[in-house]
């Protein structure tokens, strides 16, 4: 517990056998009340691994995608009276020992929503980051810092901590199954005047590390400039219009949710004119 609040950690895991035991051994026990790993269909050992470790494990029964696979995360943590839910692949890429620092800025009060960063110093490149991913994410970053009116270090890190209050009132079930899903959960906080806090967080890039290709990446990338301009173009309208009520921004949320979903999946099967 941090605080007095109850601290859950998620994993979403695809083929983390060879990292899921060094990742989990470095949770404090006292700060981390319980872990949840779900399997996105692995066809590795991860399942078995976690379980011998007594990790509370749910696998899904086929491949549904990463976004698909927090949205289950986050469900399950609510169930069990989580407080703060902190997201932390288990991959070993960003450092567990930094989950007690991650949820204390939850626990603050200060802010609802917290971020590992990996470009806060110099240990992105240094830990192995490809350059061609560097140079994206501070090009996207400076675009999103524009369009949506807020000013991160990064949107593209995978080590997150929420508030309970978050997770319940955003429109997560709407957002995309694969990997944009963490991209338009941060532009949702955004849009609803959450705070955001950041920490620097080391990270390693080694081959047992997961990381999409540069395909994929180029997908994600064009997806994330869909979803700012989109976010954006919402802010501005809505506050010109004073049309401020929660009804209105969440439906207005679900509506460029689903043209980002179906402009994303253009891009990935594109039909020939």
């Amino acid at each position: 517990m941090l605080n007095g609040r109850n601290v859950v950690v998620v994993m979403p895991a695809y083929n983390a056998a060879r990292t899921l035991r060094q990742t989990y051994e470095e949770l404090r026990p006292d700060i981390v009340d319980e872990v949840l790993l779900v399997d996105d269909r692995s066809s590795d050992e991860t399942v078995d691994l976690a379980r011998e470790l007594n990790v509370t494990t749910f696998q899904h029964q086929r491949n549904l995608g990463y976004g698909r696979n927090q949205k289950t995360c986050y469900r399950e943590a609510l169930k069990r009276n989580a407080d703060i839910v902190i997201m932390l692949h288990p991959d070993y890429q960003y450092s567990p020992k930094l989950v007690t620092s991650l949820g204390g800025m939850i626990a603050s009060g200060h802010y609802h929503v917290a971020l590992g960063s990996r470009i806060l110093g110099k240990g992105a490149l240094e830990g192995g980051m490809p350059r061609y991913k560097y140079v994206s994410n501070r090009f996207l970053t400076a675009v999103q810092n524009l369009l949506l009116g807020y000013k991160l270090s990064e949107y593209h890190t995978g080590f997150r901590a929420f508030s309970r209050r978050v997770l319940e009132s955003l429109p997560l079930e709407e957002n995309s199954d694969d990997f944009l899903f963490d991209n338009e959960m941060l532009a949702q906080a955004i849009y609803f005047n959450y705070q955001i806090g950041e920490i620097s967080c080391p990270t390693k890039y080694f081959p047992e590390a997961s990381s999409i290709s540069f395909k994929r990446s180029m997908k994600y990338g064009l997806g994330v400039l869909w979803t700012s301009v989109g976010s954006g173009c919402r802010r501005w309208v809505w506050q010109g219009l004073g049309f401020l009520t929660q009804k209105g921004p969440s439906c207005c949320m679900s509506i460029i949710t689903s043209c980002t979903n179906s402009f994303c999946r253009q891009v990935a099967h594109p039909v020939t004119c």
